[in-house]
């Protein structure tokens, strides 16, 4: 017979949770299990609210589990370690991203690309190996295997810093990998969001050459003046993209909704790469010629490991990237969601869990 819930998952928890696709969130018991010798179980000081957890939320890619937790911009502070553990201790503060758990034992794994196995199991929304739905960061705590802790060095601003675990490496991986974290490229970011404002503090923090590339001229000011972009390019000004043709190393798309890559493509250099990292809803268009012509590259990008991931938040530190972001109580989510849904945010909201969950316990 099998264990019910309350066996398996001994430690009471509590958060905010969909029981449906209403877009709605509202206060939720549950429970998580007990601390294994090689887990970590820490307090959640802060999540970051990801458009996916949106669109998770709303089940708008259609395999949502509900009731449904979300959060994996997740910061805290260990409160229990494992026996075995050796990365962290009681104290540390350290988060948790995209995934909680992978077979460790495929290509992928054994080469540091937990993020590519096909047994990946995500923070939330996924069954865990125990067959129990896993639930995210909007909750009073996390309990993970260490292989996906983060570490998180003393001079970060933690409520700044988590984006990162989903945003910042998101957009990290892509530059390191397509060989645009070089000084001197020319790296263009489409699309000023969540994705594209972190995308440029990357790659300038690199020391590539970046231009901002999006529809919104009023976002001119705040990429050259407030990100330290180079240039701007309003991509509905063909004369702004024609002299910007055959000019770039690499392109960042950070954008999710549908719109024309071609033009992108003729801005790449010969050898040039065309990375999707957002993730639109319907097919777009892709023209072969262009790349025949030139040798081009259009790929994609999810995440990165977990080496990739602490490499990326101690560079964050060691260059002082966060994210641009807006803290919000527990009980203001709805709201927050809402305002996502119509890109009202500059550029994340963050819930501050620590201070405001608590107060919201019916």
């Amino acid at each position: 017979m099998a264990k019910s819930a309350e066996v398996e998952h001994p430690v009471k928890a509590f958060g905010w949770a969909a029981r449906e696709a209403s877009g709605r969130l509202s206060p939720f018991n549950f429970s998580r299990r007990e601390t294994g010798d090689e887990d970590v179980r820490f307090k959640l000081l802060y999540c970051g609210i990801c458009h996916s957890d949106l669109h998770s939320i709303n089940n708008d890619w259609g395999f949502s589990l509900y009731p449904l937790v979300p959060g994996h911009e997740v910061v805290g502070e260990v409160t229990e370690v494992g026996s075995k553990v050796k990365k962290v201790k009681v104290g540390h503060k350290v988060g948790v991203g995209v995934m909680v758990d992978s077979c460790k034992t495929c290509e992928n794994c054994i080469n540091d690309l937990e993020n590519y196995c096909p047994k990946l199991i995500l923070t939330y929304g996924s069954i865990n190996t125990d067959g129990k739905i896993t639930y995210g960061g909007y909750s009073d705590h996390m309990i993970a295997n260490e292989r996906y802790i983060v570490k998180f060095p003393d001079n970060m601003p933690l409520d700044a810093a988590a984006p990162l675990l989903c945003a910042g490496i998101t957009v990290y991986s892509p530059l390191k990998y397509f060989g645009l974290a070089e000084e001197g490229k020319h790296v263009g970011i489409v699309g000023l969001g969540g994705l594209g404002h972190v995308a440029v503090k990357f790659a300038k923090a690199f020391g590539a050459k970046v231009t901002v590339i999006s529809t919104s001229p009023s976002k001119k000011t705040e990429a050259l003046e407030h990100l330290g972009a180079d240039f701007f390019l309003n991509s509905r000004e063909p004369d702004q993209m024609q002299l910007a043709v055959g000019t770039m190393d690499g392109i960042i798309d950070t954008v999710s909704a549908v719109h024309p890559i071609l033009p992108l493509i003729g801005l790449l250099k010969t050898h040039g790469k065309l990375v999707m990292v957002g993730a639109p809803d319907k097919p777009l268009e892709l023209s072969v010629f262009p790349l025949i012509t030139g040798r081009k590259t259009v790929a994609g990008s999810g995440i990165g490991g977990m080496k990739e991931t602490q490499e990326m938040i101690d560079f964050a530190a060691k260059h002082k990237i966060t994210a641009d972001i807006e803290v919000v109580p527990m009980d203001y989510v709805n709201k927050a969601l809402e305002r996502l849904a119509k890109g009202d945010v500059r550029y994340r909201f963050v819930i501050d869990i620590g201070n405001t969950l608590a107060a919201t316990k019916t």
